[in-house]
């Protein structure tokens, strides 16, 4: 498949078929990183194709063969995840590192989390943009302090790097959240999988307690990932008749994505649980129930949610996309150019985000830019349920978190040029 662009269209309005989805990106960089502080005692089952995780696991893999002192540049592209978790690992495992990425990556902020790691007592400079990568590391740490305090409504994924680090610190951590916490499920994720290795948490308040403790023999099951069944719950909701079935999703999941199932009821998809996974059903007639939706707990369902509402004519509000501006490119911003090419204004007022479709209309073909940004291709792809021709540029970046993408639109009958 080229890089440039590829064409979808779907002439049979119904979806009905089986897709298997790799492991939950998430649960699986979480996973990878505890299987490196543990040396191995903690081992991972179903590890994600996500080109995110491979990045993650092969640095990783290196770095337990590399025992020399010299310099290194680690490159980690594109991967956010990567970039936050390995920044609190390399500050308390002692080697010497410069860690690097995309140029969009040398834009996302990362300075709060190197500040906290900073007042434990690692040694950490930037080596271009103040509170931006690259970052240097060195060997030496030594930590000076338990008790940290970090902001709570910037990125889930800070709180998460310093408790993955927090057994293996001399002293232990005390974080102290300030202010409302964004994407609260990923950090319970977090705990649930540190519990799982047989470590042992309090949660007070705003404060989180882990002391100095060894990681126990287990091994991290990695669950499908519900924010690639988000698309297919979208393609469900925009088809006339849908039923889609994903096997190995738990109804009781450690994923904060896994809300898209109650989500998409508003949207006439009815999700079958069973012991070997669910059911996509679209009813026979859709009532949108709800027009106001906090996604606080989920950003990552955004683009995904937004998208749908917006091609079923919903005039709906969204609240809780802070954290959108400063993902893999300002995905507020890439909403309201690509929705204006159906008619669909993406407003925003204070925290609230209002989309506004009475101009909505779907000419023959859409040219949908991805902004090097994974989950604008997929969020937009169901589109050509609505529209005859949906042209998506740069389609590879589908890689970063769901590589068989195209692949498995084409077993449900979508044209794929």
């Amino acid at each position: 498949m080229s890089s440039g662009s590829l064409v979808l269209s779907k002439t049979n309005p119904d979806t009905f078929g089986a897709i298997h989805l790799t492991g939950s990106k998430s649960e699986c960089n979480r996973a990878l990183i505890l299987n490196a502080l543990s040396k191995g005692i903690v081992e991972i089952n179903n590890i994600s194709s996500a080109e995110d995780t491979q990045t993650l696991f092969h640095i990783l893999e290196i770095q337990k063969l590399n025992t020399g002192s010299q310099l290194q540049t680690i490159d980690i592209g594109p991967a956010g995840t990567a970039m936050r978790f390995l920044t609190a690992y390399f500050a308390v495992t002692g080697k010497e590192i410069v860690l690097t990425g995309t140029e969009r990556m040398k834009q996302r902020p990362i300075g709060l989390l190197v500040d906290a790691l900073r007042d434990l007592g690692a040694k950490i400079d930037y080596t271009e943009k103040e509170g931006y990568p690259p970052l240097q590391f060195y060997n030496g740490f030594r930590q000076q302090k338990k008790h940290i305090r970090l902001q709570g409504d910037v990125s889930s994924q800070y709180i998460t790097a310093l408790l993955l680090i927090a057994p293996t610190l001399p002293l232990g951590l005390e974080l102290e959240i300030v202010g409302e916490l964004t994407s609260r499920p990923y950090v319970e994720m977090t705990l649930s999988m540190l519990k799982e290795t047989g470590i042992s948490y309090q949660w007070n308040g705003q404060t989180l307690v882990i002391e100095p403790q060894f990681f126990q023999p287990a091994t991290l099951i990695v669950e499908p990932d519900w924010s690639a069944a988000s698309y297919w719950y979208a393609i469900a909701a925009l088809s006339e008749n849908a039923e889609i079935t994903l096997p190995y999703l738990k109804k009781n999941s450690l994923q904060g994505d896994s809300a898209i199932a109650e989500i998409m009821e508003h949207f006439g998809v009815s999700t079958e649980f069973a012991e070997d996974g669910i059911k996509l059903v679209k009813k026979a007639t859709t009532t949108f129930t709800q027009n106001f939706f906090d996604l606080k707990d989920c950003p990552d369902l955004a683009q995904t949610v937004v998208v749908c509402a917006a091609a079923l004519g919903l005039n709906a509000t969204f609240t809780g996309l802070e954290t959108l501006k400063i993902k893999e490119t300002d995905r507020v911003k890439a909403l309201q150019d690509e929705l204006a090419k159906i008619g669909v204004q993406f407003t925003e007022t204070t925290k609230n985000y209002h989309l506004d479709c009475s101009n909505l209309h779907f000419p023959d073909k859409v040219s949908v830019k991805t902004y090097e940004d994974h989950r604008m291709a997929m969020a937009f792809a169901p589109l050509a349920l609505c529209v005859k021709q949906v042209e998506i540029e740069e389609p590879n970046v589908v890689g970063k978190s769901y590589p068989s993408f195209w692949e498995d639109l084409k077993k449900v009958g979508f044209e794929v040029k």
